[in-house]
């Protein structure tokens, strides 16, 4: 595929703005059709970005005939379904994570993406970013060999708001959404399958009706653990912080900055074409597209995750 790609966007939240910078940076792409639930606000992203199509209906873009491609950035409960309606328009597409809330959703929409050999990819971002990148890139090298991962997730998120301090129409999850970021990068970092898992949770909200604390184990066939601590609640920095521990190294993983465990800052300058991992992110689709290959967290690849997620969510609700 040569000729540019043109692509609708659903989703022109916190994350969707995220997407519209990177693809800025990439040729042979142009976004053509923007989709979101408030139209003025839709109009005016649009008008900023130079998109030519809004609505806020997502079939009305699958519609277009000129669309090769839709990266869906919409809330978590909608992924499977509006996944699914892409791949029965012919169009290849891209789902923020979660793929799903479900394992009946995960699986679905593998079975209809493998059918339909179009390109179908979850937006499981740590995999691509450089400071993974390059722990990645030293075990692919032998020079490093997880031990052990120890990773917090930490929001104060006691209201429904998005990344920009938004008010959210819909409310976010520890499990189906923070934690399938910890659960896939742990068993792609460690080359091996989950083969135990253990979950608690604290008290749930009584407006948002969603577990505000949870704490998850991980273990893979290979012998390597992870431990994730997750939190609604927590008063201070915000995001996901890593900490390798293998038998070369460690390494602190803070969003696209890397550290030792001495907290020497390491350079992943060169790591990839860019320091944004949502931008990396895109390439690979694009380019997968392009190419007519598997991209690097494909639906395939990650369905393992959510087998993992509805395991912990059945002890959790048992």
């Amino acid at each position: 595929m040569t000729k540019t790609i043109k692509v609708a966007l659903a989703g022109a939240g916190a994350f969707g703005i995220k997407h519209l910078d990177g693809i800025k940076n990439i040729d042979g792409v142009e976004v053509v059709s923007l989709i979101s639930r408030d139209l003025e606000k839709t109009k005016q992203t649009a008008a900023q970005y130079g998109i030519g199509h809004v609505t806020t209906d997502l079939n009305e873009s699958l519609a277009l005939k000129e669309v090769d491609a839709v990266i869906l950035c919409t809330p978590t409960q909608m992924h499977a379904e509006q996944t699914l309606a892409c791949l029965k328009a012919g169009k290849h597409v891209q789902v923020e994570i979660p793929l799903a809330d479900t394992l009946k959703g995960a699986d679905d929409v593998v079975a209809l993406a493998k059918s339909s050999g179009l390109v179908a990819m979850c937006g499981h971002t740590r995999r691509f970013n450089p400071s993974h990148q390059y722990v990645h890139n030293q075990i692919k090298a032998g020079k490093f060999n997880i031990q052990q991962m120890d990773v917090q997730t930490y929001f104060f998120r006691r209201t429904n708001m998005n990344a920009l301090g938004q008010a959210r129409s819909w409310t976010d999850h520890l499990l189906w959404h923070h934690a399938a970021h910890t659960v896939d990068l742990f068993a792609y970092q460690a080359g091996s399958p989950i083969v135990k898992a253990n979950a608690v949770q604290g008290p749930i909200h009584p407006v948002l009706g969603i577990a505000m604390d949870m704490s998850i184990q991980l273990q893979a066939a290979n012998g390597a653990i992870c431990t994730l601590s997750l939190s609604f609640n927590n008063d201070g920095p915000l995001g996901t912080f890593f900490r390798y521990i293998g038998d070369t190294a460690t390494y602190l993983a803070r969003y696209d900055d890397l550290f030792t465990g001495k907290d020497e800052k390491i350079d992943v300058s060169q790591v990839a074409v860019s320091m944004n991992g949502i931008e990396l992110q895109d390439r690979e689709f694009f380019a997968a597209i392009k190419e007519g290959r598997e991209p690097n967290s494909s639906v395939a690849q990650v369905l393992n995750c959510y087998k993992v997620l509805d395991s912990l969510e059945k002890q959790l609700n048992s």
